[in-house]
């Protein structure tokens, strides 16, 4: 089956590779357009099905990536030709994206993460690629601050606005703000520059690759992501029952013709 846009559990996903995406990227900076990079892995679909805000807010993406290996096996499952390198995660791309961005000139700015560990992540990401123009505000603001945030955002005039502050937040502030966003790109992060700057350890990449990292992740963070790994998921059954009943069907339709 040849992959374009796909269904899995209810949404709709581009299985795009990281050359795919920086060239995404490069488009809508090229054509002076405003395009959002989402992506979605069981996390977000479990909030997707929820919330209403987080379903409109996937209805304005323009690109909704693959970030989690079990929609790749999902995807084979249901006969769809997918491969590893279509599972994009940022701890994959960041530095593909940062050294394509300091090559073109892009200019990035990153919000989110707590104080000072977007500035130290942006410091490392400098000494690795010298020409990157790139600058960064934490995500821990109150309400009152965001017209001053809208605003430093402005005056940098960024191509790449990538917004770190986890699902759904980060969603939910681009949703409420887009008509003030100039950015090209703009970017749903997670906690990328987190694992930029170390405060969060980078699972091995094996782990990755084997649809593993839950693991990792859940061993380093085990209050945070208990519930995520563990119970939302099975939430999730429905969903995979229905996607195997519009399988079995349509080989029912394709065997009658």
């Amino acid at each position: 089956m040849i992959v374009s846009r796909i269904t899995l559990l209810g949404v709709v996903i581009d299985p795009f590779s990281i050359d795919h995406l920086n060239q995404c990227i490069a488009t809508a900076i090229k054509q002076q357009k405003r395009w959002i990079i989402a992506n979605h892995n069981l996390h977000s679909i479990y909030l997707y099905h929820r919330d209403q805000k987080m379903r409109q807010f996937y209805k304005k993406a323009h690109v909704i990536h693959i970030d989690g290996m079990p929609l790749i096996y999902w995807g084979r499952i249901l006969g769809y030709k997918l491969k590893r390198e279509q599972r994009v995660t940022y701890v994959d791309w960041i530095h593909p994206l940062m050294a394509m961005a300091a090559a073109e000139g892009w200019r990035v700015f990153y919000l989110g993460s707590k104080p000072g560990v977007a500035a130290l992540a942006a410091k490392r990401l400098r000494q690795r690629y010298p020409a990157l123009q790139i600058t960064t505000r934490d995500g821990y603001f109150q309400a009152d601050d965001n017209t001053a945030v809208l605003a430093e955002i402005a005056n940098f005039r960024p191509h790449v606005l990538m917004v770190g502050m986890g699902m759904p937040r980060q969603e939910r502030w681009i949703l409420e703000n887009l008509e003030h966003l100039s950015a090209n790109a703009i970017l749903t992060a997670g906690a990328c520059f987190d694992y930029v700057a170390g405060v969060i350890p980078t699972p091995p990449r094996w782990m990755g690759r084997t649809g593993l990292e839950w693991l990792y992740r859940l061993y380093s963070e085990p209050r945070r992501l208990a519930r995520r790994y563990l119970l939302e998921p099975w939430a999730l059954l429905p969903l995979m029952a229905h996607d195997l009943w519009q399988m079995v069907w349509r080989g029912r339709n394709f065997d009658t013709q």
